[in-house]
């Protein structure tokens, strides 16, 4: 914009001398009204390529949505999300044994990408027609799954916060029904998340320039801490902390389930994807009718790894329901 201001007070400057000097050198009119046609010439011959640059400046190269979903995208979706996944750390078989010794029906985030794109593809889901949406928790870590597919499907619609719960409720859900492309779909991801260290430790993870372990997922495990008594929470209606303490709330239930398991840090995120698949299903069956083409909804526990290594899914349902609410397909087997 700034060069083509320049270009433009520079062509006005320069035809208003030239008007000037030929004022007072041509004293025949023939001569002054030839040169005058000439400049004419000149000054519409610069304003139309002045125009011609403009138009140049504005084409679109990929016409996107106002959320990005991408509008005519050549690439087959396939070959993008390949690429895409090529960015993702090297497979580590040493790694890969410890996590299915601890979650054996787990699959890779990549695995799971491709599996998820690939099936969706098969039922008309494009990178035009759909819409990412998602419900995983705030943390850094949990939300790479969900920017992931955004690299695929465009920009992601959050229902999410602490602990993956989906704290936008209804009406983030309906809101992001009306951003849904005409007769298009939605892919709706869900679920909590839960740290593996490399040694195997469940509920840890390393972190990126952190020395230490740090606890993972830190909601999930504060509020469960408070339910099973161990420390004393977070002010119930708090603002500064209305999230925590709602997550607290939700957690309660679990108390006897976390007592009774070996391995209540285990236990945790599969009692927390319960109580979310509940809340999910309430909330896509009250707005089903304003989903239009229909609706996957992929819903499992995340596991989260450090930075060198492959993070992991469980996933625990894949369903592909119509805007009437109605089951068309499980899609649960295409992710062994």
């Amino acid at each position: 914009m700034v060069v083509r201001c320049r270009s433009a007070c520079y062509l006005y400057c320069m035809h208003t001398c030239t008007y000037a000097w030929l004022l007072l050198v041509c004293r025949n009119k023939m001569i002054l009204s030839l040169s005058l046609f000439a400049l004419l010439l000149v000054n519409g011959t610069g304003f139309q390529h002045t125009v011609d640059r403009r138009k140049s400046f504005s084409h679109p190269t990929t016409p996107t949505t106002p959320l990005n979903v991408i509008v005519g995208d050549e690439e087959h979706i396939l070959d993008k999300t390949q690429r895409i996944l090529q960015d993702a750390p090297a497979f580590d078989e040493r790694f890969d044994s410890i996590v299915r010794s601890v979650f054996p029906s787990s699959i890779t985030n990549s695995d799971l990408e491709y599996r998820v794109v690939s099936a969706l593809a098969e039922r008309g889901f494009t990178t035009s027609n759909t819409l990412l949406c998602s419900s995983l928790c705030s943390d850094e870590l949990a939300t790479r799954l969900a920017d992931d597919f955004a690299k695929i499907y465009g920009r992601n619609f959050n229902l999410g916060g602490l602990a993956g719960f989906p704290f936008a409720g209804n009406i983030g859900f309906q809101t992001m029904s009306g951003h849904i492309p005409d007769s298009g779909f939605c892919l709706l991801i869900y679920g909590p998340h839960v740290g593996l260290t490399r040694d195997g430790v469940v509920g840890k993870v390393e972190r990126e320039g952190v020395s230490l372990d740090d606890i993972c997922c830190r909601s999930a495990i504060e509020a469960s801490n408070f339910v099973m008594g161990a420390s004393t929470g977070v002010a119930a209606n708090a603002f500064t902390d209305l999230q925590q303490g709602a997550v607290q709330n939700l957690v309660a239930p679990l108390v006897d389930r976390l007592k009774e398991s070996e391995h209540p840090m285990l236990e945790l995120p599969y009692g927390i994807y319960d109580i979310q698949k509940e809340l999910v299903e309430g909330i896509v069956n009250q707005g089903i009718g304003d989903v239009k083409g229909g609706i996957a909804l992929l819903g499992g526990v995340q596991i989260n790894t450090g930075p060198d290594t492959l993070d992991y899914f469980h996933p625990l349902r894949f369903d592909l329901i119509n805007n009437r609410g109605e089951l068309v397909e499980n899609m649960l087997p295409t992710l062994p």
